[in-house]
């Protein structure tokens, strides 16, 4: 493992697990792209100051449970411990338009317990662009795949995919006013000669089916998250404490100790 960064006082392996955000930042179809100006510049008073015009959903970031469930948790209500803890990165290797099931997150190594932030990757990262196929024929997590990771109390569900569901469940398919890729239903049907209304009918079940347990997520992770698959770390992530906030940008970081010495101090 080489995509690290060593803390010197503890000896911990800090692992970037978030896509860089900034202007051009790839943007959801039917959302606003990033805006970003300079209010104050250096040239003009020796000081940098952006202005910025966002929705909340890009990069990677964090979504509370009142994204999709009434009066549920926003991000200020989240409880800090839910945002630091230990978990696992599993792998579950996707290609286009497929959808990871329970059977696939039973499969996937090593064992996820009880309070673990679990980060799902499926190498649809490496694909991060303002693209058709980024968005429209990302993989996506099933129903049963957000019942069995509710069942096992995880308190973070992490994805390396632009949304929770797969995309012909949400409104960029046939959903509450979709498709919003007008492509994408001829496009699904024509590479897997299925019909979306029947494989996908319920609208980001997934993705409601862990709000509605009190779990926030995120999408999008990215950095160097393959350095981990298949291991037990540390996580933490970073959300702005915004009250009715459904999403923001996060910064997700994994660590790991080699040493296995390391204990946080007491604070004395």
């Amino acid at each position: 493992m080489t995509a690290f960064t060593k803390d010197p006082y503890s000896g911990l392996q800090l692992i970037e697990l978030s896509h860089e955000w900034g202007h051009g930042v790839p943007s959801y179809p039917g959302q606003d792209d990033v805006k970003m100006f300079r209010g104050v510049k250096h040239g003009q008073h020796g000081v940098l100051a952006w202005k910025i015009n966002t929705v909340m959903h890009t990069g990677t970031h964090m979504n509370a449970p009142i994204h999709m469930v009434q009066m549920a948790k926003d991000l200020a209500a989240i409880e800090p411990d839910r945002l630091f803890g230990n978990g696992v990165v599993i792998g579950v290797p996707k290609t286009s338009f497929e959808v990871i099931t329970s059977a696939d997150l039973e499969a996937a190594g090593p064992d996820i317990r009880e309070d673990d932030i679990v980060v799902i990757v499926t190498g649809w990262h490496h694909k991060y662009s303002d693209a058709l196929e980024y968005y429209g024929e990302s993989p996506g997590l099933s129903k049963d795949a957000a019942e069995w990771l509710v069942a096992r109390k995880c308190k973070l569900v992490a994805v390396d995919t632009p949304q929770i569901d797969h995309p012909l469940a949400t409104s960029l398919g046939p959903h509450r006013g979709g498709p919003l890729m007008n492509r994408l239903v001829a496009a699904y049907q024509e590479a897997t000669g299925l019909d979306p209304e029947k494989e996908h009918p319920e609208w980001n079940i997934a993705h409601r089916t862990i709000a509605g347990a009190d779990i926030p997520t995120i999408e999008q992770v990215g950095g160097d998250v393959d350095e981990l698959i298949g291991k037990r770390a540390t996580f933490v992530a970073t959300p702005w404490k915004f009250e009715y906030g459904d999403a923001c940008p996060v910064r997700f970081v994994g660590m790991i100790d080699p040493s296995g010495d390391y204990r946080i101090p007491a604070g004395n």
